[in-house]
């Protein structure tokens, strides 16, 4: 049976030689190149508020600049733009320029679908930008994508909870498990849900989170999965006994929403999340902001060394396909003069963090009433931020990457373990093997 990924492999001609990208560049005219002239197409998934009306001043101020300039804007969640992107290389019909997610920026460099963007990010500096967010979009010395803005999960947990259960902040498991124990006595209060949804990554981002902070990764070295060691069955068991002990047994469904609802209408004591989570609990229970304060993810001892976690960094791609690649790359640039991008990252503040260092130390930047606020809170997020990667991508991009995170193979383990009283280590060892089938599957 054909799976997702390998809808790419059957896009035409440009699907040629994979991961090589063997085939000689189109030279396209580096950004800001004389008078520009013509239509391009942008897709983002920022369908909504204040960073969708950012993204579209943008682009009204680039055209009144560029009068020759017509910037066609077209918006599509998150879900749908997998699906929107596949389709639309075998068609031929995919934007000029598009938002991206790591994992589907490894799948578009693999199709050959996409230019290096090597000359708008020197143009633009460089080693202003944290390295790891270049890493994963590059391939054979070449950027393929350039970051537009981070965010990690960290912890976060209710101070006045906390408080009232007189614990501390957790800073291993052992503890964080103690604690959610002692505030989940109350009527319609969870000391945290553990999620388990299929057709989302959940699960596997709560196994990720232990098995990082062993030092280990859910994907090796070699590009094989990880669910077998010490470290992983140590985490699927203590996410199994913490779902048991004190979250909602509805959780076993839970997709990303779910989760954070809970705790932005709060109802749970701890959960892990980005900045993101600022923005929810002020939209939902704006009483609780005060009471709201993030930490690292815990470790397994307390005096282990910090290990990078999970890091989110938001591309923007220029497409192969583009009849004006110098505009979509021009448009690019634009979006990262200081102004403007400040701006755009201000219109979700704390939740959208700079991909460059320079902003995120910039005194306008952290000018923000919510960015002061919580300022503890960014800095455990950028900490963490300028440590981790995607989930997968912790040696090089992977195609791996992207199936362990969307085919829910860690989830429907969990799903039997729970549903099913499957033994750990046999459902664990199934996963692993069905993962590894997937993984043969995509090379």
């Amino acid at each position: 049976m054909k799976r997702k990924w390998t809808l790419v492999v059957l896009a035409s001609t440009i699907l040629a030689a994979g991961c090589s990208n063997t085939a000689e560049e189109p030279k396209a005219a580096p950004a800001n190149t004389g008078e520009l002239k013509g239509e391009i197409v942008l897709w983002h998934s920022f369908t909504q508020g204040a960073r969708n009306d950012s993204i579209k001043q943008a682009a009204d101020a680039f055209m009144k600049k560029n009068p020759g300039v017509t910037i066609k804007i077209e918006t599509f969640a998150w879900s749908e733009f997998y699906t929107k992107w596949t389709t639309g290389l075998q068609a031929g019909q995919v934007p000029d320029v598009s938002t991206a997610l790591p994992n589907h920026v490894v799948e578009m460099m693999d199709a050959q679908a996409i230019i290096p963007l090597d000359d708008v990010i020197d143009t633009i500096g460089r080693k202003r930008f944290y390295d790891a967010p270049l890493k994963e979009g590059s391939v054979n010395g070449k950027n393929y994508s350039i970051p537009l803005y981070s965010h990690a999960q960290v912890m976060w947990y209710r101070k006045d909870l906390l408080q009232k259960a007189n614990v501390q902040v957790p800073k291993t498991w052992a503890e964080l498990a103690d604690a959610a124990k002692k505030v989940n006595n109350q009527p319609d209060l969870y000391g945290l849900s553990v999620p388990m949804g299929t057709g989302d990554m959940m699960a596997t981002r709560f196994l990720n989170f232990y098995v990082r902070s062993a030092g280990e990764t859910l994907i090796t070295k070699d590009g094989s999965a990880n669910l077998t060691s010490k470290a992983a069955i140590d985490g699927i068991k203590y996410w199994i006994d913490l779902y048991k002990a004190v979250s909602p047994k509805g959780s076993v469904n839970f997709k990303v929403l779910d989760q954070s609802t809970l705790f932005y209408q709060g109802k749970t004591a701890f959960d892990f999340n980005s900045g993101f989570h600022i923005g929810g609990v002020e939209t939902n229970s704006p009483a609780l902001l005060d009471q709201i304060e993030a930490a690292p993810i815990p470790k397994i001892n307390a005096n282990d060394p910090d290990q990078g976690i999970e890091t989110s960094n938001i591309p923007l791609v220029v497409w192969k396909n583009s009849k004006h690649p110098e505009i979509a790359k021009a448009f690019v640039e634009s979006l990262y003069e200081k102004e403007s991008y400040i701006k755009f990252l201000h219109s979700v503040p704390a939740g959208m963090l700079p991909a460059m260092k320079d902003i995120a130390e910039d005194p306008a930047f952290l000018d923000n009433p919510t960015i002061k606020k919580f300022s503890n809170a960014v800095k455990v997020v950028s900490q963490a931020v300028d440590k981790g990667t995607a989930i997968g991508m912790e040696y090089k991009p992977t195609l791996q990457s992207g199936i362990i995170t969307s085919q829910s193979v860690i989830e429907k383990m969990f799903q039997n373990i729970v549903l099913k009283d499957e033994p750990v280590e046999e459902a664990a060892k199934k996963a692993e093997k069905e993962l590894n089938t997937l993984f043969k599957a995509a090379k």
